[in-house]
């Protein structure tokens, strides 16, 4: 619920026509981000691999090597080399071949392997704390049968992978709901604190989202594993999570939720009892209120770096932790998720409020409007950054998985805020009309009362007092109370308004919240569309040569560079091929070896290998390369700048 302001009415106008003025001031902000984007990644994804997938090599390799987009965390068994009877072929040994710029690890093979179909299945942890996987085949000689079966699930799937997204969202609830609890009433409604329903809405909050942190820590091994249950008890399994980026985050959160638990304590002990007495004992009120105005403001500091120190251990092993500029994501994607835990938590204790506490005033549903207009102008910023940092592109914003779901929540957000403004009117009758409330409690007064009398004279005519008389009485006095607090809840009409349209902006924030949390587990739509830039498809035009340029990085020194490949007349037959090798500042680049290869996946066509000669330094030629068929034919080109270094980069092109 946002933007109202205070009771008079100018300043609601004011706040009113400043909500279109925001808006086309972060529209402007992100068309111009957009516009301007750079290239950065999130979830790493393979780029390149030695023998390439599907590549028939005439000699058996010594080992296979992976690169990466970015850096991966990898073990010895994170690479397998699988022979056509599923036997492993390789030494089991991780080789860490990473230079500079240039994610790469291999494994080697044993010697003397026969010809036929290989396996190379592996698996690996993203520097965002998303597992990857993936599997490919290469082949000795030519091709054989295999009984190796590519894996159809991906790492982080199965029923490990469900209830590690159960205990995600779980987390990402209790986080908003103790946060924004916490926040509304030392913000809002201090008396809050001394009323059960809030407490137990906090205490709640607390629980489920330490239970959820502990189910994340035990379940990431099998998580980024094996996939089975049982791997959770694995000690030696639980060591290596612990050393991970991810599992100290984890044990963070663990530290700080006991932190956490302290200030619940004192929130609702030391601090409820002090509202209290200064409430009863008029003679001492001013020192009282004195002493919890110091005590307020040591909470809500105490408070907000214990709940920022929370809302880090996400950003410092997410999204916002990798790509570019991580130094202002990370505080960026902390202000946001504080901005949405302050403002849907604070929600979810008000519809709390307003459902079991009668008494709540209306000064404090005004005091969270302002909170909540504060929080969606930090959410709005944050977000934009954010949105633009994980897209990039409009083409990203729309043609993506995170792009599409980064959408949606814009919408829900949008739907959100429009029912807030119908809780802002709500919340303008409600200070218009207080008298409302408390002429229910005066017409309700009266039963209470008597119940009250017939308690006392029952206790003082029966002694000793008869227990099933007294349960009698007790049930009665609740009834009672029960009734009490529903007529005063509907006695006034502009409280009961506030209460239904609070309750559909709840509904809609717990969808929010679902579709944020699935969002952090998507890949960014900016790694989506670099990976579909590596092996994009150009197509040919008839009787016009097909032009394509590739950078390489071969890791090792003087590695980097990029090849022109020119297919002329780009069409089914005969075809004469110009390849171009270039340095880093455009000058020839003489590499040692240059070797091309055709392949038609869609009719297993292929690898149709092309050693172009050497035609000038950093020129080569071939011709009579024929393309028997129309398609989509993968090119790869594989370059060797030294003796040991070579990488191939590839590129898809449609024939015919």
């Amino acid at each position: 619920m946002t933007a109202t302001a205070p009771a008079p009415s100018a300043a609601r106008t004011r706040a009113t026509a400043f909500l279109p003025r925001l808006a086309l001031v972060l529209a402007a902000l992100l068309a111009t981000l957009f516009t301007a984007a750079a290239p950065a990644t999130a979830h790493a994804a393979l780029t390149a691999s030695d023998p390439t997938d599907g590549a028939v090599v005439a000699t058996a390799p010594a080992q296979v090597t992976l690169s990466f987009s970015e850096q991966v965390a990898m073990g010895d068994d994170s690479i397998r080399v699988l022979d056509p009877q599923g036997r492993r072929v390789d030494t089991g040994e991780l080789r860490d071949m990473c230079s500079g710029n240039t994610i790469r690890y291999g494994t080697a093979l044993h010697s003397g392997l026969p010809n036929g179909t290989y396996t190379v299945a592996w698996q690996a942890v993203s520097a965002d704390s998303h597992p990857i996987s993936g599997a490919f085949t290469f082949s000795i000689g030519a091709p054989s049968a295999t009984e190796v079966s590519l894996p159809t699930t991906t790492a982080g799937g199965g029923p490990v992978g469900i209830a590690y997204g159960i205990a995600r969202y779980a987390a990402y609830a209790g986080f908003t709901v103790l946060v924004g609890g916490a926040a509304f009433i030392l913000l809002c409604w201090r008396r809050g604190a001394a009323e059960r329903p809030l407490q137990k809405l906090v205490v709640r909050a607390w629980v489920t989202l330490t239970a959820a942190t502990l189910a994340m820590l035990v379940l990431r091994t099998p998580y980024t594993g094996s996939g089975r249950f049982a791997d959770a008890f694995d000690l030696e399994g639980l060591r290596a999570v612990l050393e991970t980026k991810t599992g100290a985050s984890l044990v963070s959160r663990l530290l700080l939720l006991g932190a956490a638990a302290l200030f619940v304590a004192v929130l609702f002990g030391v601090y409820a009892r002090r509202l209290q007495d200064a409430g009863t004992e008029e003679e001492t009120a001013g020192e009282k209120a004195g002493d919890t105005n110091d005590l307020t403001f040591g909470l809500a500091i105490g408070g907000a770096v214990v709940s920022g120190g929370i809302a880090a251990t996400w950003a410092l092993s997410e999204h916002a932790s990798t790509g570019i500029q991580p130094g202002l994501a990370m505080p960026s994607d902390i202000l946001h998720m504080m901005a949405v835990a302050t403002w849907l938590g604070g929600l979810s204790a008000l519809l709390v409020a307003l459902h079991k506490v009668p008494g709540i005033e209306h000064s404090a549903v005004r005091r969270f409007s302002r909170v909540a207009f504060a929080s969606v102008v930090v959410l709005a910023v944050t977000g934009v950054y954010q949105a633009w940092r994980q897209t990039g592109s409009w083409s990203a914003l729309t043609g993506t998985e995170y792009g599409r779901l980064l959408l949606l929540k814009v919408a829900l957000v949008a739907v959100l805020l429009a029912v807030a403004y119908t809780s802002r009117k709500w919340t303008a009758r409600l200070a218009e009309a207080p008298a409302a409330l408390e002429e229910a409690d005066a017409q309700v007064g009266a039963p209470v009362a008597a119940a009250d009398d017939v308690s006392r004279e029952t206790s003082s005519v029966t002694v000793p007092a008869d227990p099933e008389r007294a349960a009698q009485l007790a049930r009665q006095r609740a009834a009672l109370e029960s009734a009490r607090e529903k007529r005063v809840r509907d006695a006034d009409p502009n409280r009961a308004g506030l209460r239904r349209s609070v309750l559909a902006e709840a509904a809609i924030a717990v969808v929010l919240l679902v579709v944020t949390t699935v969002l952090t587990s998507t890949e960014p739509g900016r790694t989506v569309e670099q990976e579909a830039a590596r092996g994009s498809t150009a197509t040919a035009v008839p009787d016009r040569a097909v032009k394509i340029t590739l950078p390489f990085d071969t890791g090792g020194s003087n590695g980097k560079g990029s090849v022109r490949l020119e297919l002329d007349p780009g069409r089914v037959g005969a075809n004469t091929l110009h390849l171009w090798a270039d340095t880093g500042d455009g000058q020839p680049f003489d590499l040692p070896e240059v070797k091309v290869a055709f392949t038609l996946p869609a009719k297993d066509i292929g690898p149709l290998p092309v050693v172009p000669d050497q035609a000038a330094p950093g020129h080569w030629t071939a011709s009579g390369v024929q393309l028997p068929l129309a398609g989509e034919w993968r090119i790869d080109v594989t370059v060797r700048t030294s003796d040991i270094d070579q990488t191939t980069v590839q590129k898809t092109v449609k024939i015919g």
